[in-house]
C-alpha cells in the first residue's frame, strides 16, 4: 500500500525555499520542500501559521527546533530523508506541536518506533520502508490513529495494535511475519495489507467490515478463514500454494478476486458471488474451459475482466471467444482489451 504525497518544487527567482500556495499571504499554510536535496533547514523560513511541512526527498538528518514552536502544525512529512533514530528523538519532547494529525517518516533509517505518545490526535503514521525490528512501542500511539502503515521492514510479529479501535487502513506488507494475530479489537478496519511475509493460515478474527485484504506473495495452502468477512470487497491472494478454491462463498460483496500464480486445477466456490467484476486466475494449472460458465454462474453477466493465461486451458482453440461468448459483458481477457 503506497502512502501518496504530492510532490511540487516552488521557489522564488533566487531559488530558495517558500511557502506553497499561499507564499504571497501574511499567513502561509503550506510549506513544500520536496525534493530540494537540503542538508540542513538553514535558510528556511517557518511562520508560524503553517499547518502542513513537507520536507520529502532531501538530505536531512536532523530536526530543526523551530518547527517545535509551529502550534497549528497538522501535518508533517520527513519522508525519503536521512533521519535515525537519534536524530528524530527530539521530537518527542515538542509540546508545542502536540496536535499534530499526520506524521510520516518513510523511507529513512530508522530502528524502531519512534516516541510519538506527544500527538494525542495522531490519525495517520507512517514508518514504512526503514529497518525497524519491532512493533514495540507502538502501544504509545494514540487510539486515534486510523491508518498505520510500517511495511517493508524487518518486524516479526504482529503486536501492541489492539488499543486502536478506530483504526481502518493497516499495512505490513514485506515484513518477516509468520501468524496474523492481535487483530480483533481492530473491529472498525477496513483495509488490511500483508503482502509477501511468510504467513501459512488466515485468521482474521471475525473481522466483519473489511473491504480489502492483501495475502500475495506469502506460504497459504487453502482460502479458509475468509468466511465471516461478509463486506470484503477485495481479495488478493496471488503467489502462494493455494491448491483448491474453498472457502469464498460467503463473500457475496466481492468485486475483484486475485488468485493468480497458485495450484489450482478447477475453478469452486464462486458461483454465487453476484458482484464479482476482476477474476485473476492466470498461471495456475486449470485444464479446461468446461464448466466455468457454472463456476461462474452468479456473476456471468456482471463480470468485465477475466485472466486466464498460462493456464492449459488457454491453449483451447478459439480461447478468447469462448470466454466472450460465456460472459456477455467481457471486456479483457488476458492482456487483450475489447472496445
Amino acid at each position: 500500500m503506497e502512502y501518496q504525497t504530492q510532490p511540487s518544487n516552488h521557489d522564488d527567482s533566487s531559488g530558495n525555499p517558500m511557502a506553497d500556495d499561499d507564499s504571497c499571504e501574511p499567513n502561509p499554510t503550506v510549506l513544500d520542500l520536496t525534493s530540494y536535496q537540503l542538508h540542513d533547514l538553514d535558510s528556511v523560513d517557518f511562520p508560524l501559521s503553517l499547518t502542513e511541512l513537507d520536507f520529502t526527498a532531501n538530505r536531512l538528518s536532523k530536526l530543526d527546533p523551530r518547527i517545535g514552536h509551529l502550534s497549528n502544525l497538522k501535518k508533517l512529512s520527513l519522508r525519503q530523508n536521512l533521519f535515525d533514530d537519534a536524530g528524530l528523538e527530539p521530537i518527542s519532547k515538542w509540546e508545542a506541536i502536540s496536535g499534530l494529525e499526520e506524521l510520516v517518516l518513510r523511507d529513512n533509517q530508522l530502528k524502531k518506533i519512534p516516541v510519538v505518545s506527544i500527538f494525542k490526535r495522531l490519525l495517520v503514521f507512517d514508518v514504512s520502508y526503514n529497518e525497524i525490528l519491532s512493533m514495540n512501542g507502538l502501544s504509545k500511539v494514540a487510539n486515534t490513529l486510523k491508518e498505520l502503515y510500517v511495511s517493508k521492514n524487518e518486524v516479526t510479529k504482529m503486536e501492541e495494535i489492539d488499543h486502536f479501535h478506530e483504526l481502518q487502513i493497516l499495512e505490513l506488507g514485506s515484513n518477516r511475519l509468520r501468524v496474523m494475530e492481535n487483530l480483533q479489537n481492530l473491529t472498525f478496519l477496513q483495509e488490511l495489507w500483508l503482502g509477501q511475509n511468510r504467513i501459512r493460515s488466515v485468521n482474521l478474527c471475525g473481522l466483519k467490515f473489511i473491504k480489502k485484504i492483501s495475502l500475495q506473495s506469502n506460504r497459504l495452502t487453502t482460502m479458509t478463514g475468509f468466511e465471516e468477512c461478509v463486506a470484503l470487497e477485495e481479495l488478493y491472494l496471488s503467489h502462494n500454494g493455494i491448491v483448491t478454491m474453498k472457502g469464498l462463498s460467503t463473500l457475496v460483496n466481492l468485486h475483484v478476486l486475485d488468485v493468480a500464480s497458485n495450484k489450482l486445477t478447477a475453478i469452486n466456490d464462486i458461483e454465487n458471488l453476484t458482484q464479482l467484476e476482476d477474476l485473476w486466475l492466470n498461471d495456475n494449472q486449470i485444464t479446461s474451459l468446461e464448466g466455468i460458465a457454472e463456476a461462474v454462474a452468479g456473476s456471468k453477466a456482471k463480470l468485465t475482466t477475466i485472466y486466464l493465461e498460462h493456464n492449459p486451458c488457454a491453449n483451447s482453440p478459439n480461447y478468447a471467444t469462448t470466454l466472450r461468448q460465456i460472459f456477455p459483458n467481457i471486456q479483457q481477457v488476458d492482456s487483450q482489451v475489447f472496445g
